[in-house]
């Protein structure tokens, strides 16, 4: 999975897609259940910080691999929806495995690095 630009930007929607939904199952029920807010502030954090470096990613993909607007535009929507990036992921695998255009680029980009 790491072995290419997509494969990387594939990881780094699995982690900010568990962000999210750590936040939001895990650290929320705490909040209001528990009465323990430190743990949203923490993990709210944490999450954004992932948020922020996974916009990088889709801007650095959609720079380097020259994907379609629409997939940068797909990936930024996903990034809110609850297993919105692990949905996303499997349609990247798909492309990643497939001979389109785009997929050569990321291998040819993957040679030359």
């Amino acid at each position: 999975m790491l072995k290419s630009k997509l494969g990387k930007f594939r990881f780094l929607g699995y982690l900010e897609g568990g962000s999210l939904l750590f936040l939001l199952f895990i650290a929320m029920p705490l909040k209001y259940w528990a009465g323990m807010p430190e743990v949203v502030t923490v993990v709210g954090a944490l999450h954004g910080a992932l948020f922020t470096v996974y916009c990088l990613g889709i801007l650095y993909m959609t720079i380097a691999v020259r994907w379609p607007f629409i997939y940068s535009v797909l990936s930024f929507i996903v990034a809110f929806i609850p297993f919105g990036n692990f949905v996303l992921d499997r349609q990247l695998k798909k492309l990643e495995a497939s001979d389109s255009p785009i997929a050569q680029k990321n291998v040819a980009n993957t040679v030359s690095n």
